[in-house]
């Protein structure tokens, strides 16, 4: 519940954010390196008198933005070939996971790196590649629910009544193997958007849009003379991602009754 409010509380920042700072995050708007609560800076200015508060403010739905949509393509991706190779098993089974397999041998970060570094530093560009180094552990998860689920009685009588096999996979066994991908899924919003914050650190984010990496990157070299620059976007990704974990966790014990049922046997 504590990580649901937090996140709450961000969403809420991320929508109003046009309303609280009608006006551009890249705007100038006062004298440089001003101190949080000075010169009507809720929490300083930068290096160019932008508003640290209006920056924090917009990049919320940057990183929300970036988070979900790349979180969305991954798990398409994902649980598509982690159910067909589930399902039908044999040669097709281990084709995709070698596929999966060469994915997983390269870091992941240093493969979105290089993904984004190749085309041009966009939105698209980041999603693209967060959602190409995001699909491996969803579909190694789908495939381990569709292989202890293809057995079940009603699946057979889904293929006596002769239902075909995309009919199966996507009203039989999906529904049935929902619990640990949803639970995958807010987690891997929260390393999508510690993945954009760092390629935005690196300089490899929308040079358009405003983001909590970027403010970070450009406060590090004046960090000892306005450290604010630097610790509140930073702070904003702490809780942002510590949000995301904890509603992870609590659906994790939410949907998964047998780790509720071994919390509740007395010790």
């Amino acid at each position: 519940m504590a990580g649901l409010v937090i996140l709450l509380l961000v969403a809420l920042m991320a929508a109003l954010a046009p309303v609280i700072y009608p006006f551009s995050p890249w705007e100038m708007r006062g004298i440089p390196f001003m101190p949080p609560g000075e010169g009507g800076f809720l929490l300083g200015s930068d290096s160019l008198g932008r508003d640290v508060a209006a920056g924090i403010a917009h990049g919320a739905l940057v990183s929300f933005l970036v988070g979900g949509v790349s979180t969305v393509v991954a798990l398409a991706l994902g649980v598509t070939l982690g159910s067909v190779a589930g399902y039908f098993g044999g040669w097709v089974d281990d084709a995709i996971m070698r596929f999966t397999e060469f994915f997983q041998t390269i870091p992941s970060f240093v493969l979105a790196v290089v993904l984004v570094a190749i085309f041009t530093p966009s939105i698209t560009s980041i999603v693209v590649a967060i959602a190409l180094v995001s699909w491996p552990p969803v579909t190694r998860v789908v495939r381990a629910e569709f292989l202890s689920l293809r057995s079940r009685e009603f699946v057979q009588a889904a293929e006596v009544l002769g239902r075909g096999p995309i009919a199966i996979m996507a009203t039989e066994i999906l529904p049935n193997a929902l619990s640990p991908i949803i639970v995958l899924a807010s987690l891997m919003v929260a390393t999508a958007i510690l993945l954009e914050s760092s390629l935005s650190f690196l300089g490899l984010g929308d040079p358009n849009l405003m983001s909590w990496g970027f403010m970070i990157g450009s406060g590090r070299s004046v960090i000892r003379i306005a450290w604010w620059m630097s610790v509140f976007p930073g702070i904003a990704i702490f809780l942002t991602v510590l949000a995301l974990n904890l509603v992870g966790e609590g659906l994790n014990d939410a949907l998964n009754p047998r780790l509720a049922r071994r919390g509740a046997l007395p010790a």
